[in-house]
Order: structure tokens, then sequence, then C-alpha cells
């Protein structure tokens, strides 16, 4: 996604406002009771170690961390499924709602109710998912490297892409390769503030005004939903639409 007024706009704009503490230990806690069903041992989990290192940038007290591995390894876990529900906001904007759950009927009940509510629908798996890559997705703040070092030392750690912007720089790897350049990159940077594998659209959809806050209301409500971890959609919202949305 080239240029500033893509969709990442939106997660920015959330990520300003209402990341809230503990919806964020929530959702890393489930990452990292499945993360650790495998294995507790990091050195042989790169799922887990990826969990950890989530965990860190979210300033987790590590007593938190412990409890969830302790259970983890007495096989005590949590019995969460992993569901991957798609589907389409007004204007046939794409969904993909990542969740983990110990209740799909709890779950989709409530992720159909969020896409109704705001003029979507909900769609078969598949439907809307081929629209998207699966990549890793690094984040650092702007501040820790020029835009020209961090280019370089992520292209030597093996990511496809860097995109600096005003506040962030963007690294952008296959998901094969998240895992290694996430760790080279630490070497070099300390803890990212962001890492994990997101479904990055192909092409982005241009909103009109009418559309906006209405997609973002969707966008929020399936965000907002307990069992789900990750929402992700093709539109984007020109800067000017979200002066006024925020205005």
């Amino acid at each position: 996604m080239a240029g500033h007024s893509k969709f990442k706009n939106i997660q920015h704009r959330k990520g300003a406002q209402d990341k809230k503490r503990a919806k964020i230990f929530t959702r890393l806690i489930k990452e990292l009771s499945v993360a650790a069903r495998s294995s507790t041992d990091p050195g042989s989990n790169p799922r887990l170690r990826s969990a950890l290192a989530a965990a860190r940038a979210a300033n987790m007290p590590k007593d938190n961390i412990d409890r969830v591995l302790k259970r983890a390894a007495g096989g005590e876990g949590d019995a969460y499924e992993e569901i991957r529900y798609e589907g389409y906001g007004p204007g046939g904007v794409a969904f993909i709602v990542e969740a983990m759950t110990d209740n799909r009927n709890r779950t989709a009940s409530e992720v159909r109710s969020s896409f109704s509510k705001f003029g979507g629908s909900l769609a078969e798996t598949g439907a809307v998912s081929f629209m998207f890559d699966k990549v890793g997705q690094i984040i650092y703040p702007i501040d820790i490297a020029d835009a020209e070092a961090m280019f370089d030392v992520a292209l030597e750690a093996g990511a496809d892409n860097v995109d600096s912007e005003d506040y962030n720089h963007i690294i952008t790897t296959s998901s094969e390769d998240f895992n290694a350049v996430r760790e080279n990159m630490e070497q070099q940077f300390s803890d990212p503030q962001e890492a994990s594998l997101i479904w990055q659209p192909q092409n982005s959809i241009s909103v009109e005004e009418s559309n906006a806050l209405t997609l973002i209301k969707l966008f929020d409500a399936l965000d907002d939903i307990d069992d789900v971890q990750n929402v992700f959609a093709n539109f984007e919202i020109s800067d000017e639409i979200m002066t006024k949305l925020d205005g």
C-alpha cells in the first residue's frame, strides 16, 4: 500500500484513540496460549517467539507471561479455536476477521450481527481472502533510524519492502521470512513497536464520505468483539475526509 491516505490511516487512528491495555493483554494472552500448545520452548517454536516479542512490546508483566506458559506446559491452557471470518461492508469493501474463541456459535453470531448492523454481510471463507496477501509487518517508530538506514538494514535482514512515513517505519516481509526478519531487526534496533502477520489488500477501494463513517463504525464494532483478534479491510479514506470525520 503506497501513499499516506490508505486504510492504515484508520489503523493508526484507532491506535491513537482506543487501544485499551486490558483488551491488548487479553489478545496477547490468547495468542501466547495457542502458540504454546505445540511447545513452551521459544527456541523451537517460532510462533511462540513472535508472541513473546509482541507481549514484551506491549509491556506485559513477566508474571502474566509466565503464568500462561506454566498453564500451557501443564496442559491446562484454554481451548481456543482459531477461526477466520470473511465478509463485505457497504460499497463492496472486503473484510477479514480473525478470532480465537471457546464458543464458535457465540462468535459467529456476534460477527454476523455487526456486519448486518452496518449494512454488510458475512460471506463464506475464501470469498474475499483471495484479494489479500498474508504478509509479515514490523513497525518501528520513525525516530529510531533515518529512512535510508532502516531500508538498508531491513533489506539486509530479508524484508521485501520498507515504507517510512510521518510516524513509523513499516517493514513488510513474506509470511515465511517474518520471524527471521523480525529477529534480525531486533538485534539491530531492539523490540519493534508492533510485529505480526497481517492480511494486506492487493488493491484498496477509495470510499466516499457517505460510506466512510459507516465503514469505520463497522470496523470498530468487529474489533470490539471480545473473541476477535484482528480486523483487516481493503478500503482507503482520503486525508480530507478523515479530517472531516475527526472534526
